[in-house]
């Protein structure tokens, strides 16, 4: 989600302090598990696309293909072509972070095979929070630069909430998923009980990333507000 930060420069800004020291720590984090779970084998020796592969077969999505990402942290399940898509390092690496992560993108592949409501919702707002992410600035500039075009900032703040809202159905499905990925990797033993503590701070700490964007989208819905109310 885009919205500059220093674009309207009052005291509204205070509102987004905290979410902006959140945005960094949530990135510190995950930068800091990921590179250093990274580095730590499983016992098992699975490799990340091994145990896709398998936790997929094992929930009946025989069908659902695996492909490599590009870039890293690329991972991803995309809902509309039913392919899960691993980065190289997840796809052929065989550490703690390897197997988290690609067992917290085969729980979303679960979750749109069982029709999970959240997901389902998110998908179905998909392309208007994303138009109203880019679009929404439009509207609010154009309405804060020409007062009797005030009504355009509404139309902006409408779409800005609804990339908001997005984001906050995002949370239960990001949950959802990790959850899932931790069940299934210790009930098949594809973990160590001494290596869950590292798959939970990999993915408690992906987690993050996701309630500091809300955060931050929120914070800067309630700044957007304040400076409609204060024009009027």
């Amino acid at each position: 989600m885009f919205y500059p930060y220093g674009f309207f420069y009052d005291s509204s800004m205070l509102i987004l302090i905290p979410a902006i020291i959140l945005t960094l720590y949530a990135q510190s984090k995950v930068k800091t598990n990921f590179a250093k779970y990274m580095r730590v084998p499983t016992r098992r020796g699975y490799t990340g696309g091994e145990v896709a592969r398998m936790l997929l077969n094992q929930n009946g999505l025989h069908d659902v293909p695996i492909e490599t990402a590009q870039g890293q942290l690329g991972d991803h399940y995309d809902p509309i072509k039913r392919v899960l898509r691993l980065s190289g390092e997840v796809y052929q690496g065989s550490s703690i972070a390897s197997v988290s992560v690609a067992a917290h993108e085969v729980g979303h592949a679960i979750q749109h095979a069982n029709g999970y409501a959240p997901l389902s919702l998110r998908n179905i707002i998909f392309p208007v929070a994303r138009f109203g992410s880019s679009a929404a600035w439009i509207f609010i500039l154009v309405g804060l630069m020409i007062p009797n075009l005030g009504g355009l900032m509404d139309i902006g703040i409408l779409l800005f909430g609804a990339a908001v809202l997005f984001q906050t159905i995002t949370l239960p499905v990001e949950f959802n998923a990790s959850s899932k990925a931790l069940e299934m990797l210790d009930a098949n033993g594809y973990i160590y009980d001494e290596e869950k503590t590292g798959a939970k701070k990999v993915l408690q700490a992906a987690a993050l990333t996701y309630v500091a964007a809300m955060a931050s989208g929120l914070a800067q819905l309630m700044r957007l507000i304040l400076i409609r109310n204060r024009r009027r």
